[in-house]
C-alpha cells in the first residue's frame, strides 16, 4: 500500500511509538557531528555501493530477535533516465519464494521529488491470506563512482490487499541532477545514467501479527479468542476478567453457582455465567456492561480506573457468598488462598505469639528490588526486638525477640501484586515505580515456607499471566499476558484485540526499567503523557502464577456439558434473534409492515377506537397483529394470509382499509377490492405517515349450501339506501369495563331504535331490555344517541363506534357510585381518557426485584385515592404509604411527595419533571403519614470496626426526642446486644471532620441536616482514660489538609506517652491494617487556620507535651481509598 502521496516517508527517531509499526532509516541516521572516535573511523570506512555485502549491514538495520527466512540483493541499471515513462518497473528477483520488483516514478509520483517503492510481482493477485514480513532499503549510486549514494529503508507486512511499500519523497529531482551530491565531487545522476539497488530480507513471523496494521483483524480467526470491549476505561476490568476467565477451575466454579432460579441481570453471578460462555463461544469481541450494570456501576465507575486488587478481592466476596450451600462451595478458597503466620518468637525463652491468617494474594515491594526473590526475602526478613523496643512476653516480662511473618502454605493459583505506585515524599505525589523488576517464567516459592509447612508436593511455579499498566500514575492503559494451555503460548488481551505473544514480549518487555535506545535517541513518547522518557513505561502490576503440579486440576477442560443448560438456551434463543433481526434489517427494503384488526382484537380492547394500535402483539391481545409483507405480493396473497391464520378460506375474508379521520379517529373506512393490486401500490394509496398500512378484516358470517360467502351489499353507487357498517361496545357499569362486542349492518335510513333488538341478539338479553345508547365520535366527545333519531341525520357512518349499556335502577346506580364506579358510559369514557398506568417501585433498592408493580389509575385521582389503590394492591393501610418522585436523569429516588389535598397524579407525575413520569417511588411506614410529620428521620452510620467497616441506618426518631432515644433504635437495628446504648457516642462530621459531639440529651431537632451523622462504641480506652489525659480529633488528609477524605475520629493521648506507642494505639483504634498505617504520616493540625500547615510527628515526640491547648487536630495523611475520594469521603468499589 502506498502511503500518502504527499507525505515522506521520514520518521523523527525522537517520535517513535512503543507500538511502532515501521522504521524507515535513512543516511541522515547514520551521520552526526559528535561521535567517538571508533565510530568516526568506521563512517570514514564506509562501504561503496556495489560492496553489497558490505552495504548490507550498513543499510540493513539488525533485529536479533528475528528469525531470517530468507535475504536478497538486486540491482537495476538504468542508462538514459530522460527516457523513461512515467512509471516504470525495475527486473522481478525473488526472495523467500515471492517475486518483487522495483516501481519507479522518475519524474515523482506527483512530488517534485523521485518516487520508489517494493513491489511484489506477482502474476496474479496472492490470496487474500498471503503475507510476507519484509525489511528492505533502496539505495540509488552513481555507477561511475559507487561512493556516491543514497538510500532510505523500512519494514514492511507486504500482504494482498497492500502489494507495495516505499517512499514517494525518495530524492529531491534537484539534487539528483546537481553537479556535486552533498559534499561529494560527482552528482549522484551522471549522464542520465543511475543504479538502483534492493536489499531485501524476509523474516519468520513468530506471533503471526509482525508489523501488522491491524485493518479488518479477526483475533478469533487468528488465535482462537476473543476480547472485551472497554466501555471508557473498563481496560483494567477486561485484563483481570481474562485473567479469570483463563483460570479455568475458577471459570467452572463460576458455571456451578445455580441462577436458574434467579435469571436475572441484576445478579452479578449470572451476568458473569454470560459473560464466560460469551468469551467461550463468540466470534467477535465481547461487552462488559451488563456485569458492570449487575455490580450497580455507573458511569463514575466506567470512566475511572479503580484498583484492580480490590476490585478481584470484592468479587471474590461476593461470588463466595453466592456459592455458600452448592457444589461450589470452597471452590474459590482452594483455588486462590494460602497460609501465613505473623508470629513474635523470644530468642531467651521458649515463648512465641503467633497468628495463622488467610490471604488471597501477597502485595510486594517493587521499589529498590531488582527481582521476585529480593521481595520475598523482604516480606518475611525478622525484625529483632531488644533493647528499648524489648517485646513483653506474658509470665516472662521483657525479652529480646523476633518478630515477622512466614508462610505456612501457597494457594493453587497465587495472585502476587506488584506495587507499582507508591507515595513520593520528595515530589509529595503518587508516582509510579517504573525500576527494572525481574520475575522468572518458573518460580520456586519453597524458600519462603516454614519448617514446619508440608512440602510433600513441590511448590514449584509456572507463571500463567502477566497483567499489565502502560502510563503513569494519571494515565494510562491495562493489558494481560495470558498462557490459557499449559503447553502453549502466550497471548496478549488488549481489550478487543488478541495477538500471539513472545516470551520477550511477556517477560523482558513487562520488567520495567531503561529501554534500548538506538540512533542516539532521546527517548521513547508516552503514548498517554506525550513525554519523552528513557524509561519504559509498561511494566507487569500482577503477575498469576499455577503451582506446576496442579496445572492439570487449574486448567482443566471446560466444555459445554460444564455450563448451565439453562445458560445455554437462554444465550443461543438470544443470538437467534439477533440473528433474525440483523437478517429482517438487510432484507427490510424488500417488505412492507402492515396491521391487521380482527373481531378477536376488538373483542379484547378497552378505550377509544378498535385496538390498541401502538401496542405489542406479543403481549397485548388487542393490538393489531403484525405481518411482514413482500411488496411485490398481491392483495389476494395476503388475504389468502391472513385467512390462514383465521383458520378461514381466502374467499371468507376481506380487508376494508382503516383510515386516520380529522377527528382524530382510526376507522375502517372502505373494502379493498381489487385481489390483483400488490401490497405496495395498497400500501402508496391508503398508507398514512404516522400509522402505516393498517386494515380491519372481516369474515363472512352468510355462508350458503356451496360454501360461498354472502356478503352484505354496502357502499353500492348510487344506492338509496345503502347499508352501513357500525362497530359495538358494551359499557358493563357492574364490572367497570368497556368491550367490543362485534358489528352491524343496518340501513342508512335506520332509526337508532331499530339498534335495540340488534344489539340485545348479539349479547344474548331479552328483546325488551331497556339500554342507552353513545356515539364515541371522539376522545373527549361521547355523546347520547336519541332513540327516535335516524342515523344518517345522526351523521353515523362506516366504520362509526356505537357504546350501549343497560339502563340502571336508581338503586344500582347509587351502589356503583359508592364503590367509586361510574354509572354511565361517558363517565368511564372520561376516565379511559384520563388513565395512565403508572409503575410503582419500592424505594429501598434491596426489595426492587420483588415489590414492583403497575397500576392503571386516572390522572384525576387525589393523592389519598391513589394511596387507597396501592394500598388495597399491597394489602397495606393507606395511611402508611409515603411516595417519592423519580430523578430523570439518575432513576433513582428524588424527594418525598408531600400529601397535599388539591394535588391530583396529573400534578404528582408532572410537578417534578418537564417531561411527566410514569412512575413513583413508595415506601411502608410502621407509622401513618400523620404521625410521620411528628418524627425526623436520621442517617446514622455506624462504626463497628474501628473505622475500617462502616453501615448506614435510617432512624425515625420523634422530633421532640433526643440523641439517646435515637441511639436505643440504633440498637435494636443494628442488632447490637441489649444496653450497648450506654456506652455509645455519636457525632456529626462536616467536610469529614468532626463538627460536634452529640450528648444523649442532646435534642434530635437541633441536628443538623448538612452534617454527616457518626456512631460507634465509645472505646475503652476513653471510658478508662487515665487523669491528666487529653482528647483529640482526627482527621484524615492528602498532602494538603484542605484535601480531606475518609472517616474522622476521638482518640485519647495519654501522658508521656511517645508517639511511636500512639501509633500502635492508633492503629488498634482505627482497624487499620498494620501495613497501611506505616504508609500514614502523622500532624498536628492547628484548628482555626484556614489552609493551615501541619507539623509532622517523629516517633520520639510525645504529644501530650505539644498540646498547649484544645486547637489541635490529629491528621492523617494518606492517599484516599479511591482516586474520587479526595475532598469528601470515597466511594470505594461497589459490587451488588
Amino acid at each position: 500500500m502506498d502511503p500518502a502521496p504527499n507525505s515522506p516517508m521520514l520518521v523523527d527517531p525522537e517520535e517513535f511509538d512503543e507500538k511502532h509499526d515501521v522504521a524507515i532509516i535513512g543516511p541522515q541516521q547514520l551521520e552526526t557531528d559528535d561521535v567517538e572516535p571508533e565510530a568516526e573511523a568506521e563512517l570514514e570506512a564506509e562501504p561503496r555501493a556495489d560492496d553489497y555485502e558490505g552495504m548490507k549491514p550498513r543499510v540493513l538495520r539488525d533485529f536479533p530477535d528475528l528469525e531470517i527466512e530468507a535475504e536478497a540483493v538486486s540491482t537495476w541499471q538504468i542508462e538514459n533516465w530522460r527516457s523513461l515513462p512515467k512509471k516504470v518497473h525495475g527486473p522481478v528477483f525473488e526472495c523467500g519464494g515471492h517475486p518483487w520488483r522495483i516501481l519507479f516514478f522518475p519524474y515523482g509520483n506527483n512530488v517534485e521529488f523521485a518516487s520508489l517503492y517494493l513491489e511484489q510481482a506477482h502474476e496474479e493477485k496472492p490470496k487474500n491470506d498471503w503475507y510476507a514480513c519484509a525489511q528492505f532499503a533502496l539505495v540509488m549510486w552513481n555507477p561511475n563512482d559507487p561512493t556516491v549514494y543514497t538510500f532510505i529503508a523500512a519494514n514492511h507486512r507486504f500482504a494482498a490487499d497492500e502489494g507495495d511499500w516505499g517512499f514517494t519523497r525518495f530524492a529531491e529531482l534537484r539534487k539528483l541532477f546537481a553537479p556535486r551530491w552533498e559534499g561529494k565531487s560527482r552528482p549522484l545522476v551522471e549522464n542520465h545514467a543511475v543504479n538502483i539497488t534492493a536489499y531485501m530480507r524476509i523474516f519468520k513471523d513468530p506471533t503471526g501479527v509482525l508489523w501488522h496494521n491491524f485493518i479488518n483483524y479477526d483475533s478469533k480467526k487468528e488465535t482462537g479468542y476473543v476480547g472485551l470491549r472497554n466501555q471508557g476505561a473498563t481496560c483494567y476490568l477486561n485484563s483481570l476478567l481474562q485473567s479469570l476467565y483463563f483460570t479455568n477451575a475458577f471459570r467452572k466454579a463460576v458455571y456451578q453457582v445455580p441462577t436458574q432460579n434467579e435469571p436475572s441481570l441484576s445478579n452479578s453471578a449470572y451476568t458473569l455465567q454470560r459473560l464466560f460462555y460469551l468469551i467461550q463461544t463468540s466470534t467477535e469481541a465481547v461487552p462488559t456492561t451488563e456485569l458492570t450494570r449487575s455490580f450497580g456501576w455507573d458511569s463514575k465507575q466506567i470512566f475511572e480506573q479503580q484498583d484492580v486488587q480490590e476490585l478481584c478481592r470484592i468479587l471474590m466476596e461476593r461470588l463466595e457468598a453466592k456459592m455458600k450451600g452448592t457444589e461450589a462451595e470452597n471452590a474459590l478458597a482452594k483455588l486462590f488462598v494460602g497460609k501465613m503466620k505473623t508470629y513474635i518468637s523470644c530468642i531467651n525463652v521458649d515463648f512465641e505469639s503467633s497468628r495463622i491468617e488467610d490471604f488471597w494474594d501477597i502485595q510486594l515491594t517493587v521499589s529498590g528490588k531488582k527481582n521476585l526473590e529480593e521481595s520475598f526475602r523482604e516480606y518475611i526478613q525478622v525484625e529483632t526486638m531488644d533493647g528499648d523496643n524489648k517485646y513483653f512476653a506474658e509470665g516472662h516480662g521483657l525479652q529480646d525477640a523476633k518478630k515477622g511473618v512466614i508462610f505456612e502454605s501457597f494457594p493453587q493459583v497465587l495472585h502476587l501484586q506488584l506495587k507499582r505506585f507508591e507515595y513520593d515524599v520528595r515530589r509529595d505525589a503518587t508516582m509510579k515505580v517504573n525500576d527494572r523488576y525481574e520475575f522468572p517464567e518458573i518460580f520456586d516459592a519453597s524458600p519462603y515456607l516454614s519448617e514446619d509447612a508440608d512440602q510433600s508436593e513441590p511448590y514449584v511455579y509456572q507463571l500463567h499471566g502477566v497483567l499489565v499498566h502502560s502510563g503513569d500514575f494519571n494515565a494510562g492503559h491495562y493489558y494481560a499476558f495470558l498462557k490459557p494451555a499449559k503447553d502453549g503460548p502466550f497471548y496478549k488481551f488488549d481489550d478487543d484485540r488478541v495477538t500471539r505473544a513472545t516470551m520477550k514480549e511477556v517477560l523482558e518487555e513487562n520488567y520495567g526499567g531503561d529501554y534500548d535506545m538506538a540512533n542516539g535517541a532521546a527517548g521513547v513518547r508516552n503514548p498517554y503523557t506525550r513525554i519523552l522518557s528513557t524509561k519504559r513505561s509498561m511494566s507487569a502490576y500482577m503477575l498469576v502464577y499455577v503451582r506446576q503440579s496442579r496445572l492439570d486440576d487449574v486448567l482443566v477442560d471446560v466444555s459445554h456439558l460444564d455450563i448451565p443448560p439453562h445458560l445455554q438456551k437462554k444465550l443461543e434463543e438470544e443470538r437467534a434473534l439477533r440473528e433474525q433481526r440483523r437478517k429482517d434489517r438487510e432484507e427490510q427494503h424488500l417488505y412492507l409492515t402492515v396491521g391487521v384488526v380482527t373481531d378477536e382484537t376488538f373483542k379484547n380492547y378497552q378505550g377509544l377506537d378498535l385496538a390498541s394500535f401502538d401496542a405489542d402483539p406479543d403481549f397485548d391481545p388487542a393490538a393489531p397483529r403484525v405481518y411482514r409483507v413482500l411488496r411485490t405480493s398481491t392483495v389476494g396473497d395476503f388475504v389468502a394470509e391472513v385467512a390462514h391464520h383465521l383458520g378461514r378460506q381466502a374467499d371468507h375474508v376481506r380487508l376494508w382499509v382503516i383510515v386516520n379521520r380529522q377527528n382524530k379517529t382510526s376507522r375502517p373506512d372502505q373494502i379493498l377490492r381489487d385481489p390483483g393490486m400488490t401490497i405496495e401500490e395498497a400500501y402508496n394509496q391508503h398508507g398514512t405517515i404516522n400509522g402505516g398500512c393498517r386494515f380491519w378484516a372481516e369474515v363472512a358470517e352468510n355462508v350458503d349450501e356451496e360454501g360461498k360467502p354472502s356478503w352484505p351489499d354496502v357502499q353500492a353507487p348510487g344506492a338509496d339506501n345503502p347499508l352501513i357498517l357500525i362497530f359495538l361496545k358494551h359499557f358493563d357499569a357492574t364490572n367497570q369495563t368497556l368491550k367490543g362486542v362485534g358489528h352491524v349492518y343496518i340501513p342508512r335510513r335506520a332509526r337508532v331504535a331499530d339498534l335495540v333488538p340488534k344489539v340485545n341478539k348479539i349479547v344474548g338479553w331479552p328483546e325488551d331490555t331497556a339500554i342507552e345508547l353513545y356515539e364515541e365520535i371522539k376522545p373527549g366527545m361521547i355523546e347520547p344517541l336519541k332513540q327516535n333519531q335516524i342515523l344518517y341525520q345522526a351523521e353515523i357512518q362506516d366504520g362509526d363506534v356505537v357504546c350501549f349499556q343497560k339502563s340502571l335502577s336508581t338503586e344500582e346506580a347509587t351502589t356503583i357510585s359508592q364503590t367509586g364506579g361510574d354509572i354511565n358510559a361517558r363517565q368511564f369514557y372520561d376516565y379511559l381518557c384520563n388513565k395512565v398506568t403508572v409503575h410503582f417501585v419500592p424505594r429501598s433498592p434491596s426489595k426492587r426485584d420483588d415489590g414492583s408493580f403497575d397500576l392503571d389509575l386516572s390522572r384525576r385521582m387525589m393523592y389519598d385515592q391513589v394511596a387507597a389503590k396501592v394500598g388495597e394492591h399491597l394489602k397495606v393501610d393507606p395511611t402508611h404509604i409515603r411516595f417519592w418522585s423519580v430523578n430523570p436523569h439518575t432513576g433513582n429516588p428524588k424527594s418525598i411527595i408531600r400529601r397535599t389535598p388539591p394535588m391530583n397524579l396529573h400534578q404528582i407525575l408532572t410537578s417534578q419533571s418537564i417531561r411527566p413520569a410514569v412512575a413513583l417511588f413508595y415506601e411502608v411506614h410502621d407509622l401513618s403519614l400523620d404521625e410521620l410529620d411528628t418524627m425526623k428521620l436520621l442517617k446514622v452510620t455506624w462504626l463497628s470496626e474501628g473505622i475500617s467497616k462502616d453501615e448506614t441506618f435510617e432512624l425515625l426518631v420523634p422530633k421532640n426526642g433526643c440523641v439517646g432515644d435515637a441511639l436505643a433504635l440504633l440498637e435494636k437495628k443494628a442488632n447490637l446486644p441489649e444496653g450497648s446504648a450506654e456506652n455509645m457516642g455519636m457525632y456529626e462530621v462536616h467536610n469529614c471532620r468532626i463538627f460536634k459531639t452529640l450528648q444523649t440529651k442532646f435534642p434530635v431537632s437541633s441536628i443538623s441536616e448538612y452534617c454527616t451523622l457518626y456512631a460507634e462504641m465509645i472505646p475503652e480506652e476513653e471510658l478508662e482514660a487515665p487523669a491528666k489525659s487529653k482528647f483529640i480529633d482526627a482527621f484524615h488528609f492528602n498532602r494538603e489538609t484542605p484535601r480531606f477524605h475518609g472517616i474522622p475520629f476521638r482518640f485519647v493521648i495519654l501522658p508521656g506517652e511517645i508517639f511511636k506507642d500512639t501509633k500502635a494505639r492508633l492503629q488498634k483504634r482505627t482497624g487499620i491494617p498494620e501495613k497501611q498505617i506505616e504508609k500514614i504520616k502523622f500532624a498536628l493540625v492547628p484548628r482555626a487556620v484556614y489552609s493551615p500547615k501541619p507539623m509532622y510527628l517523629n516517633d520520639d515526640d510525645v504529644v501530650h507535651d505539644l498540646l498547649n491547648d484544645e486547637n489541635h487536630l490529629l491528621g492523617l495523611d494518606h492517599v484516599p481509598r479511591s482516586k474520587g475520594a479526595a475532598s469528601g469521603r470515597g466511594d470505594g468499589i461497589i459490587i451488588r
